[in-house]
């Protein structure tokens, strides 16, 4: 009987001592750190979830069967499937799963590993963090939900088993962000004089560290140091001496991998005084004509155009005169003065005044007349020739010079002679006869002489 008593205290020893393990172990990995999401209430809800658990294994027995020891009978709970590493982006949910087999009385939990806060006991949730929860309790998968997932968010996650000793896997959850550039770090729109040098910078925010790349918005090669470079790498760029050619807009542009890509425009401005080119200095044109006088300005700030007169009048435009401006670029403009119908009192001078607050610069065109073309009236003498087939052209038969030149007395009809000249028609055929025009011109230059000499003077 003794031997029997004995027997029995030592087993129940070892068992408590067992039991009391299990919880050390509890505590020791469940510790709960000092934490917003902990407070005294989750301690107090933390300890009777522990208190629970304990006292269902004490209650739990294990009823050997005939011939078997408790030790062989028990079957301890394993994970059926690896509890992998997850990304996720922010303002997502982050999903862990856990799952388990043969979990019969055990709990499982979810931890926190590098805050060593415990998040959840099974299907309870003790954190107060409310975008943490359990999507899936079910006694064999165990889900753990993170909503709206931030940057804090990243970190190790445990799921345990309160076995002895205690099982458990682990995984990270890894949190990216979108690029974002931080607009108080970064530089706004900046003006500079021209040759003078300047830095821009363009700071980032992300998870991946975001990459930095410059480009001009136009697709212009960048000016760096003595080279052209279509990009440039890096948060900061140096523009050193700049001139005209470096005005422009400026593109920051950072990305990291995750979508989507971040830029932000600054525009660089360089102040210099009015620089003026005239194409034709001096302009010619014909009373009644029209004309255009051209003037080409380069300046920064924006500046101040207009047209005088040589002696300083300024032109305010009429309806024979019309002024127009048109911007090229950020610091190019070109001016028109187009007079219509041109007369004498147009002749003269002109200038193009270009004013801002660095300076100010002009340029005289002066217009003059230019005569017009005289113009002389063609005559033009047509006479028949001889053509195939007894063909006649449409030319006018002329009369003899010889005719011509003859006196009035000697016009007077001759009474010995009387020659007619058959009149020519324009096919080519005779009202009196069918002789051919060839011999007919002949027998007028043949006869006409000889008659005149027959006349009498007087």
């Amino acid at each position: 009987m003794f031997i029997v008593l004995f027997a029995a205290i030592v087993f129940s020893s070892c068992d408590a001592t067992r039991y009391f393990s299990l919880e050390k172990g509890y505590h020791s990995h469940l510790e709960i750190a000092p934490t917003a999401d902990n407070n005294l209430e989750d301690h107090r809800r933390l300890e009777e979830a522990i208190e629970n658990s304990l006292s269902v294994k004490h209650s739990s027995k294990h009823v050997p069967l005939t011939g078997q020891s408790p030790e062989q009978d028990f079957v301890p709970p394993r994970f059926s499937e690896p509890l992998n590493n997850i990304t996720v982006k922010a303002g997502r949910d982050a999903v862990l799963h856990c799952v388990v087999d043969n979990l019969q009385r055990f709990k499982v939990a979810w931890v926190r590993v590098d805050t060593h806060s415990i998040l959840t006991i099974h299907n309870r949730v003790i954190t107060r963090n409310y975008r943490i929860g359990l999507s899936q309790a079910d006694g064999r998968n165990w889900v753990l939900r993170i909503s709206n997932v931030q940057q804090s968010d990243r970190g190790w996650y445990m799921c345990q088993i309160n076995t002895d000793p205690m099982r458990f896997q682990e995984a990270y959850v890894e949190v990216v962000v979108p690029p974002d550039i931080n607009d108080t770090e970064s530089s706004t729109d900046t003006t500079v004089r021209e040759g003078s040098s300047v830095n821009i910078t363009c700071m980032a925010h992300g998870h991946p560290q975001p990459h930095i790349l410059w480009r001009r918005e136009d697709g212009a090669a960048i000016g760096h140091g003595k080279q052209k470079v279509s990009a440039h790498d890096g948060e900061a760029l140096h523009l050193a001496r700049v001139s005209r050619l470096h005005m422009g807009a400026y593109l920051c542009i950072a990305s990291n991998g995750i979508p989507p890509s971040v830029s932000k425009r600054i525009m660089l401005n360089v102040q210099f005084p009015p620089v003026l080119w005239i194409p034709n200095q001096l302009e010619g044109t014909i009373v009644g004509r029209e004309m255009k006088l051209i003037c080409q300005v380069e300046a920064y700030p924006i500046p101040i155009v207009y047209w005088t007169t040589e002696v300083g009048d300024i032109l305010t435009g009429n309806g024979r005169q019309q002024m127009s401006t048109s911007i090229e670029n950020d610091y190019k403009v070109t001016m028109t003065l187009h007079i219509r119908n041109v007369s004498r009192v147009h002749f003269g001078g002109y200038r193009c005044v270009v004013r801002n607050s660095l300076g100010e610069t002009d340029g005289l065109i002066r217009v003059y007349e230019v005569p017009a073309a005289t113009r002389f009236p063609v005559i033009t003498e047509y006479f028949d020739s001889e053509m195939d087939d007894n063909t006649q052209s449409d030319n006018t038969l002329f009369r003899s010079p010889a005719v011509s030149d003859q006196s009035e007395e000697s016009n007077r009809p001759n009474p010995t002679m009387d020659v007619q000249v058959p009149k020519l028609q324009r096919n080519g055929s005779s009202t009196s006869s069918s002789t051919s025009s060839t011999s007919q011109f002949l027998l007028v230059l043949l006869v006409f002489p000889i008659s005149s000499c027959w006349l009498p003077t007087t």
